[in-house]
Protein backbone atom coordinates (compact mmCIF):
# COMPACT_ATOMS: atom_id res chain seq x y z
CA UNK A 1 0.00 0.00 0.00
CA UNK A 2 1.32 3.24 -0.68
CA UNK A 3 1.65 5.74 1.55
CA UNK A 4 1.90 9.80 0.71
CA UNK A 5 2.74 12.03 3.26
CA UNK A 6 4.20 15.30 2.30
CA UNK A 7 6.24 17.91 4.29
CA UNK A 8 4.01 20.62 5.68
CA UNK A 9 1.50 18.96 7.56
CA UNK A 10 1.36 20.13 11.38
CA UNK A 11 -0.33 19.25 14.83
CA UNK A 12 -0.92 20.09 18.15
CA UNK A 13 -1.54 18.73 21.48
CA UNK A 14 -2.41 20.51 24.51
CA UNK A 15 -2.08 19.75 28.28
CA UNK A 16 -2.95 21.57 31.51
CA UNK A 17 -0.36 21.92 34.05
CA UNK A 18 -1.11 19.47 37.01
CA UNK A 19 0.43 18.10 39.98
CA UNK A 20 0.02 14.33 38.12
CA UNK A 21 2.66 15.81 35.32
CA UNK A 22 4.99 17.37 37.48
CA UNK A 23 8.98 16.51 37.32
CA UNK A 24 8.06 14.91 41.21
CA UNK A 25 5.51 13.67 39.52
CA UNK A 26 7.55 11.36 37.31
CA UNK A 27 10.99 11.39 39.46
CA UNK A 28 12.69 13.71 36.79
CA UNK A 29 13.21 16.37 39.39
CA UNK A 30 12.47 18.38 42.66
CA UNK A 31 9.96 20.69 41.59
CA UNK A 32 6.28 20.67 40.87
CA UNK A 33 6.91 22.11 37.05
CA UNK A 34 5.81 20.38 34.04
CA UNK A 35 8.42 17.75 33.61
CA UNK A 36 10.68 16.85 30.73
CA UNK A 37 8.94 13.56 30.25
CA UNK A 38 5.37 15.43 29.70
CA UNK A 39 7.06 17.01 27.33
CA UNK A 40 8.14 15.13 25.36
CA UNK A 41 4.93 12.77 25.47
CA UNK A 42 3.17 15.66 23.91
CA UNK A 43 5.42 16.61 21.28
CA UNK A 44 5.27 12.84 20.64
CA UNK A 45 1.24 13.27 20.36
CA UNK A 46 1.37 16.95 18.58
CA UNK A 47 3.39 14.66 15.85
CA UNK A 48 1.06 12.34 15.98
CA UNK A 49 -2.02 14.03 15.12
CA UNK A 50 -0.13 16.08 12.55
CA UNK A 51 -0.09 12.59 10.54
CA UNK A 52 -2.17 9.66 11.57
CA UNK A 53 -5.66 11.18 10.21
CA UNK A 54 -3.64 10.37 6.45
CA UNK A 55 -2.63 6.93 7.48
CA UNK A 56 -4.88 4.29 5.94
CA UNK A 57 -6.71 1.79 8.30
CA UNK A 58 -4.53 -0.97 9.99
CA UNK A 59 -1.47 1.82 10.01
CA UNK A 60 0.27 3.97 12.87
CA UNK A 61 3.30 5.71 13.72
CA UNK A 62 5.71 5.08 16.58
CA UNK A 63 8.43 6.90 18.12
CA UNK A 64 12.28 5.86 17.44
CA UNK A 65 13.87 9.21 18.62
CA UNK A 66 13.44 12.43 20.30
CA UNK A 67 16.08 15.13 20.63
CA UNK A 68 15.01 18.20 22.12
CA UNK A 69 15.83 21.24 24.86
CA UNK A 70 13.25 21.80 27.49
CA UNK A 71 13.86 25.67 28.12
CA UNK A 72 11.94 26.86 30.76
CA UNK A 73 10.10 25.31 33.35
CA UNK A 74 6.24 25.59 33.36
CA UNK A 75 4.16 25.85 37.13
CA UNK A 76 1.10 24.26 37.87
CA UNK A 77 -2.20 25.93 36.58
CA UNK A 78 -0.75 27.03 32.94
CA UNK A 79 -1.58 25.37 30.02
CA UNK A 80 1.98 23.70 27.42
CA UNK A 81 1.11 23.52 24.06
CA UNK A 82 3.12 21.02 21.73
CA UNK A 83 3.26 21.65 18.08
CA UNK A 84 5.01 19.51 15.22
CA UNK A 85 5.73 19.94 12.07
CA UNK A 86 6.41 17.22 9.11
CA UNK A 87 9.77 18.26 7.57
CA UNK A 88 10.86 15.43 6.33
CA UNK A 89 9.46 12.29 4.36
CA UNK A 90 12.01 9.27 3.99
CA UNK A 91 10.28 6.13 3.04
CA UNK A 92 8.62 5.37 6.31
CA UNK A 93 10.65 7.37 8.27
CA UNK A 94 9.38 11.11 9.21
CA UNK A 95 11.09 13.73 10.78
CA UNK A 96 9.24 16.36 12.70
CA UNK A 97 10.43 19.82 13.99
CA UNK A 98 8.56 19.87 17.51
CA UNK A 99 8.06 22.94 19.68
CA UNK A 100 6.53 23.81 23.23
CA UNK A 101 5.04 26.51 24.53
CA UNK A 102 3.28 28.04 27.67
CA UNK A 103 0.97 31.37 27.69
CA UNK A 104 4.51 33.07 28.63
CA UNK A 105 6.92 31.79 26.35
CA UNK A 106 8.48 29.25 24.61
CA UNK A 107 9.56 26.10 26.79
CA UNK A 108 11.50 23.78 24.56
CA UNK A 109 12.14 22.65 20.92
CA UNK A 110 13.68 20.29 18.78
CA UNK A 111 13.23 16.91 16.42
CA UNK A 112 11.39 14.02 16.47
CA UNK A 113 11.17 10.93 14.24
CA UNK A 114 8.63 8.78 13.57
CA UNK A 115 8.17 5.37 11.68
CA UNK A 116 4.80 4.53 9.69
CA UNK A 117 4.11 0.52 11.15
CA UNK A 118 1.38 -1.62 9.90
CA UNK A 119 -0.10 -2.16 13.37
CA UNK A 120 -1.45 -6.35 13.61
CA UNK A 121 2.33 -6.99 11.99
CA UNK A 122 3.69 -4.40 14.49
CA UNK A 123 1.93 -6.34 17.10
CA UNK A 124 2.76 -9.59 16.45
CA UNK A 125 6.23 -9.48 16.28
CA UNK A 126 6.07 -7.48 19.98
CA UNK A 127 3.87 -10.10 21.11
CA UNK A 128 6.33 -12.76 19.89
CA UNK A 129 9.06 -11.87 22.94
CA UNK A 130 6.79 -12.97 25.53
CA UNK A 131 7.22 -16.77 24.15
CA UNK A 132 10.72 -16.56 23.85
CA UNK A 133 13.10 -17.50 26.77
Amino acid sequence: MEINLQPGLTGEKQERVTDSNTAIKYGSGDVPVFATPALVGLMEGASINAVDKYLPDGFCTVGISIRISHTAATPIGLTVTARAELVEVDGRRLVFKVEGFDEREKVGEGTHERFIVQMDKFMRKNLSKQNKN
